[in-house]
């Protein structure tokens, strides 16, 4: 056993004496010219929430305004056919008037969301 073990020792030694006499490990000049940690930002748990959050409600106001945009183009389409068409009401109006419904749905939820 002494005869396998020592030359596995004898190789360890001198592959530790090769690191340790002050080779040098050459790295490609990407790595070697890249940024040092100290000028790398550093933020805090509660900065990183705060500005996800402050993204979030700016994703639900333009979801907010596109969807009041919207509902204010199915309310006028809806009052024009009414004005037009008086006193008749058509499967037409009564499909705008449920969309214009499940819209204000939605967006009273979303508003309600953003406080």
């Amino acid at each position: 056993m002494l005869k396998t073990v020592l030359p596995l020792f004898v190789w360890f030694i001198w592959a530790m004496g090769g690191l340790a006499s002050g080779q040098t490990i050459h790295l490609p000049p990407s790595v070697r010219q890249g940024p040092t940690t100290s000028n790398i930002p550093v933020r805090t748990q509660e900065e990183v929430d705060r500005e996800r959050a402050q993204k979030a409600n700016e994703l639900l106001q333009e979801e907010i305004k596109r969807d009041t945009d919207k509902l204010l183009q199915l309310s006028t389409d809806l009052k024009d056919y009414v004005d037009k068409n008086q006193g008749i009401l058509s499967l037409d109006a009564v499909k705008k008037a449920e969309q214009i419904e499940k819209l204000a749905h939605g967006l009273k939820s979303k508003i309600k969301q953003s406080y």
